[in-house]
């Protein structure tokens, strides 16, 4: 994996992280933070989609990494859904 690459998997995995933090109503930081709810919300997403059996729906290929912008939001949003209850943080209006 070169630099580009990793960067655009950054990119689209804050991207990701943005549209969650959208989705849920909550801010949780800036851009790294995004990013960072992206990767693991990625991870999250693909565990569920793995133990429901459901297919991997629009992945972006960056390089020879496969990335899953659809369960990476759906991940995101239920690990930021997770960090409002035990947290209070400031609401997106």
């Amino acid at each position: 994996m070169t630099l580009i690459d990793f960067l655009l998997l950054l990119l689209v995995a804050a991207i990701c992280g943005v549209i969650a933090q959208a989705l849920v109503g909550i801010s949780v930081g800036g851009c790294l933070v995004s990013a960072v709810v992206g990767f693991v919300g990625a991870l999250i997403g693909l565990w569920l989609a793995r133990e429901l059996n459901l297919p991997e729906i629009l992945a972006v290929r960056i390089g020879n990494q496969s990335f899953p912008v659809v369960w990476s939001i759906i991940g995101s949003a239920l690990l930021l859904l997770v960090i409002s209850l035990l947290t209070r943080r400031r609401r997106i209006y």
